[in-house]
C-alpha cells in the first residue's frame, strides 16, 4: 500500500545510496573550491572527480571496526580514489558534510511534497465547482445550523492547501542552509572562501553563523509545516468519515470492484483510507515534537539530535507524500450524493431558518431578547414533537402580529443562503 501512493523518487531519497551520494557530492564540491582556490592540484581534482565513489556494503564493514559512519564513508570513498584522496574532506568536520548533505534531501523532498499539493489542490478546485451550487446543510457541534453548498467544504480545503503551499515553501528556504566553518563554526582549518563557494554551487545560502552543526530551529520548522500538512489532512479525513456514517451518508470514499470492508459483516462499506490518513497524521505531529526537542544542544553540539533526524526526517517526509497523494486518490473518487443531502436537510423541519425569523422579528421592533424567546419556544416544539417548524410559526398568534404568511415563505427560501457562493469563490479561486 506505502508504494501505491508514494513517489518512487520520495523513497530513492532516503536509501543509504542517496544519503552517501549527497555527501559526495558536497565533498567533490569542496575539492572543486579548493582547486578554484589553487590549494589541491588540478589533476588530484580530475582524479578525484573521475574516481570518487563508495561502496554501502563496504562502509558498513568499516563501519564495524571504527563505529563512526563519517570515517567508513570517507574510507570507503579514499578506496576507489588512491593517493589523492588526501584532498578529499580537507578542513572539514563531519557535520559540515552531514548537515550541508541533509538539507539537499530536505530540499528534494520538499519539491516532491510542494507537487502533491499543488496536485491535491487541483483536484479540489474540479470538486469544488462540480458541487458549487449543490445545497446540503452545514454542522456545528455536529448539529444541523444553516445550508451552505457541497462545494464550499473543498473550497475550505484548496484554502487550506494554498497556506500549506506557502509554508512549505517558506520551510524549504529555511532548511536550505549549508554549513562548511569547521569544528566549531569559526572557520580555524578552511577559509571562509571555501563555504560561500560550495553553497553556492548547491544553491544553499550560508548558515550565518554556526556551531558544528546547523541550527535545529530549521528543522523544526520544516517539520512543523509537514505537521501542519499533516493535520490539514487529518481534518479532510474526519469529515469524510463523518460524512459517511450511515446516519449522514452524503459522501463516501471509493469502493473498487472486489474490495470488501469487513470478515464478518459482507455489507460494510468502511472509510478506512481517511482512516489511516487519521493515524498517520498522529505520527506526522509525534515527528514534530521529537524535533523540537533536538533545538537545545550541549554547548556548540552534541549527538543526541542525529539518531532522532534519522527517523523523524526521512519519515515525515515519506508519510506525507504518501498521505497526500491517498488523499488525492479518495477525493477523486469520492462518491457523493446530492438526494441524501436534500433528505438530511429536511430531517430538522427547516428549523435551521431559526436565525432568519430571529432577524425578521427584530426588523418589525421587538427586542432581541423577546425574538430569541418567541423562536426558541416553537424551535424547540418543533424538535420534540417531529412538526415543520414553519407550520409551528404560522400558528402562533405573537408570531403572526409581525410576519405574514408571505413574509414567513420567503424567510424560509433556500436562495437567502446561497447568494454569496459565487463571492466567496472568487476570494478563493479568483476571477
Amino acid at each position: 500500500m506505502i508504494e501505491r501512493y508514494t513517489r518512487p523518487e520520495m523513497g530513492k531519497l532516503w536509501t543509504l545510496e542517496a544519503k552517501y551520494g549527497k555527501w559526495l557530492e558536497v565533498e567533490i564540491a569542496v575539492c572543486e573550491s579548493w582547486a578554484e582556490m589553487k590549494k589541491i592540484p588540478r589533476r588530484s581534482l580530475a582524479t578525484i572527480r573521475e574516481k570518487a565513489d563508495f561502496d554501502v556494503k563496504r562502509i558498513e564493514e568499516i563501519e564495524k571496526t571504527v563505529k563512526h559512519d563519517v570515517i567508513a564513508f570517507l574510507t570507503s570513498v579514499a578506496e576507489h580514489v588512491g593517493p589523492d584522496s588526501r584532498y578529499v574532506h580537507k578542513g572539514l568536520t563531519s557535520s559540515d558534510v552531514v548537515d550541508t548533505a541533509q538539507a539537499l534531501l530536505m530540499r528534494d523532498a520538499a519539491d516532491i511534497i510542494l507537487r502533491d499539493i499543488t496536485d491535491l489542490m487541483h483536484v479540489l478546485k474540479g470538486k469544488a465547482y462540480e458541487y458549487k451550487d449543490t445545497p446540503c446543510i452545514g454542522r456545528s457541534h455536529g448539529i444541523h445550523a444553516e445550508p451552505m453548498t457541497f462545494g464550499l467544504k473543498f473550497a475550505l480545503w484548496h484554502e487550506d492547501m494554498k497556506r500549506n503551499l506557502k509554508r512549505l515553501k517558506n520551510s524549504r528556504k529555511t532548511i536550505s542552509t549549508g554549513k562548511l566553518s569547521g569544528a566549531v563554526g569559526t572557520f580555524s582549518n578552511i577559509p571562509v572562501e571555501i563555504e560561500t563557494k560550495v553553497c553556492k554551487k548547491l544553491r544553499l545560502l550560508p548558515e550565518p553563523v554556526a556551531t558544528q552543526v546547523v541550527q535545529r530551529d530549521r528543522h523544526a520548522e520544516f517539520m512543523s509545516a509537514l505537521a501542519i500538512i499533516a493535520a490539514s489532512i487529518e481534518k479532510i479525513a474526519i469529515e469524510i468519515r463523518h460524512l459517511q456514517r450511515t446516519e449522514v451518508l452524503e459522501a463516501e470514499e471509493p469502493f473498487s470492484k472486489g474490495q470488501k470492508g469487513s470478515s464478518a459483516m459482507p455489507h460494510k462499506r468502511n472509510p478506512v483510507g481517511s482512516e489511516n490518513l487519521s493515524g498517520l497524521a498522529r505520527v506526522v505531529r509525534s515527528n514534530a515534537l521529537a524535533s523540537f526537542e533536538n533545538i537545545a544542544l550541549w554547548h556548540e553540539r552534541d549527538i543526541s539530535h542525529s539518531s532522532v533526524e534519522r527517523i523523524v526526517i526521512p519519515d515525515s517526509c515519506i508519510l506525507v507524500d504518501y498521505m497526500l497523494n491517498r488523499l488525492t486518490d479518495i477525493i477523486t473518487g469520492m462518491h457523493v450524493y446530492p438526494r441524501r443531502m436534500k433528505e438530511n436537510m429536511k430531517r430538522s423541519y427547516g428549523l435551521y431558518n431559526s436565525q432568519r425569523v430571529l432577524l425578521a422579528l427584530t426588523e418589525k421592533g421587538i427586542t432581541r431578547e423577546k425574538a430569541y424567546k418567541l423562536v426558541q419556544r416553537n424551535a424547540m416544539k418543533s424538535w420534540e414533537r417531529g412538526i415543520e417548524f414553519r407550520k409551528l410559526l404560522a400558528g402562533d398568534k405573537e408570531i403572526r402580529k409581525y410576519l405574514t404568511a408571505k413574509e414567513l415563505n420567503d424567510i424560509f427560501e433556500l436562495k437567502h443562503y446561497l447568494k454569496n457562493i459565487d463571492y466567496i469563490f472568487k476570494r478563493v479561486f479568483g476571477k
